[in-house]
């Protein structure tokens, strides 16, 4: 499981294991990490024109002494010095290596640096920034943005906040993140994510200082060390009975896209119950699942589950508003989602029941529930998924470009697996059921609701394949997502 943390924590961290070494010592072990990352991404570096973007912090520190090493390799390496204030040691390595420095103002000598380089290098503000870049970083990072030549950024790209991912104005977009001792919460989650590129870890020895992570993620390892597998003495109940509740004489697809994840994903059983027409097209595409006919919105026919998926495709009229009620008054717990969502945002009290409640909705569906503007929460996912957790008193899986998990006391959970081809109707269907059936399975909420974003981004990947892809193909792959648990997974400091 990959952890991350606030900047904050790490500074705090860094305070620490900095009393136990030489002055400088930390610094130079990350300028060396960083100098191999710029290395391996230049074609050679003899000769090779390197533009460093430095500001007043440790990162512009880093940068210079990683500019060093270069320039003692032959590199041209120029750095523009755009802070207040300069880190002395770091600029007298670069000069003494033959390296040469500029200032951002007074002619294109800069632009043309920047135009003309194969590498540059972003270290203009650290984990401690917050808020929109000022000038002269901020025209500095709108030249970077225009460039041909890839961007390293050390640590985070400037203007994305280390802490939460938010980006506020413009902001350096990295090809590579170079990021010191651990992994910052601002590299896991959107916007932040998607600016920071591919993310380097470079070990500086800050484990042991390190306290629990503000967010983790999952990793191949951990998930296939959580899904649960059957036994030889197992039989189809030992493995999990999910009921689920959803479609509608006008959605009968949420119905059948639902019952596909929640069978793909290794419950024993699944028993499905709607009305006529969902009924006949589950029946028709799912002949494995127990199928009930509802005349009145009653439960009470369906048989015994461990857990409930409800809500896809449901509608909001008196028969679904009926079916939720019931439904959330059982003892076993319940993953909402939808039309479900759309129902208990009239009465949020609904959700407070003393099993399990698992919620997945997508911004908009937060923003009914809790109030907020579906903006806010797309700029901020993570502290809104953490705030509704902590408001509504259940998990929260919140859908999107990150997906978030959130439960009052734990820290959160993002997903790194996905693709852009996910955004298509449907899947949203296919993940409730996945993540039902991993919660009949005996997964707590929070596991489930991990587990079963992480699966479902593996079977988008591999249904997808570069391709559009259809929901349905995403169920159908689930059962390949889950035997690649076992395959070694590919060199990646990211899942």
């Amino acid at each position: 499981m990959f952890t991350a943390y606030t900047a904050d924590q790490i500074r705090t961290a860094e305070r620490a294991l900095m009393a136990t070494l030489p002055r400088g010592t930390l610094m130079l072990r990350a300028a060396t990490g960083l100098a191999a990352v710029c290395a391996a991404m230049l074609p050679r570096v003899y000769g090779s024109r390197v533009v460093l973007l430095v500001g007043s912090g440790d990162n512009g520190g880093d940068a210079l002494h990683a500019g060093a090493v270069l320039a003692r390799r032959g590199a041209g390496v120029t750095a523009v010095l755009a802070g207040s204030r300069v880190h002395e040691a770091g600029l007298a390595a670069l000069l003494a290596a033959g390296g040469v420095s500029r200032k951002p103002g007074g002619g294109d000598d800069v632009r043309r640096a920047v135009e003309g380089a194969d590498l540059i290098v972003d270290g203009l503000v650290g984990i401690g920034a917050s808020g929109a870049l000022r000038e002269p970083y901020a025209g500095l990072a709108e030249t970077a943005g225009h460039a041909a030549a890839p961007v390293v950024a050390v640590d985070v790209p400037s203007g994305v906040d280390a802490s939460t991912g938010r980006v506020e104005g413009g902001a350096v977009r990295a090809a590579v993140t170079v990021t010191m001792g651990a992994l910052k919460t601002g590299l896991l989650v959107d916007p932040g994510a998607v600016y920071a590129g591919r993310v380097e870890l470079i070990d500086i020895g800050l484990g042991p200082y390190l306290p629990g992570p503000d967010v983790a993620a999952l990793t191949r390892a951990s998930v296939r060390a959580t899904l649960p597998r059957p036994a030889a003495a197992s039989d189809k109940y030992r493995r999990g009975v999910v009921g689920v509740v959803a479609g509608s004489d006008q959605y009968t697809g949420a119905a059948v896209l639902a019952v596909g994840g929640a069978l793909h994903a290794g419950a024993g059983m699944v028993r499905y119950a709607g009305p006529s027409r969902p009924v006949g097209q589950v029946r028709a595409r799912w002949p494995e699942a127990v199928v009930t006919e509802l005349d009145e919105p009653s439960i009470d026919d369906v048989g015994r589950v461990q857990a409930w998926v409800l809500g896809p495709g449901l509608g909001t009229g008196r028969w679904a508003r009926e079916l939720v009620l019931r439904v959330l008054a059982t003892d076993v717990p319940v993953l909402v989602d939808a039309d479900g969502l759309n129902v208990v945002a009239h009465d949020v009290s609904l959700l407070r029941r003393t099993a399990p409640v698992l919620i997945t909705p997508h911004a908009g569906e937060l923003a009914r529930l809790t109030g907020a503007a579906r903006g806010d929460i797309e700029a901020a996912p993570l502290a809104h998924a953490r705030a509704a957790a902590a408001e509504l008193g259940v998990t929260v899986l919140l859908k999107g470009s990150t997906t978030v998990v959130a439960e009052e006391g734990e820290p959160a959970r993002v997903n790194g697996t996905g693709t852009p081809w996910l955004a298509t109707g449907g899947t949203g269907d296919v993940l409730s059921g996945i993540a039902g059936s991993l919660l009949a399975q005996g997964l707590g909420a929070r596991d489930a609701g991990s587990c079963a974003a992480y699966l479902h981004g593996l079977a988008g990947r591999i249904a997808a394949d570069g391709a559009p892809l259809t929901a349905a193909a995403v169920a159908e792959a689930l059962p390949a997502a889950i035997r690649s648990l076992d395959e070694e997974s590919a060199r990646s400091r990211l899942p």
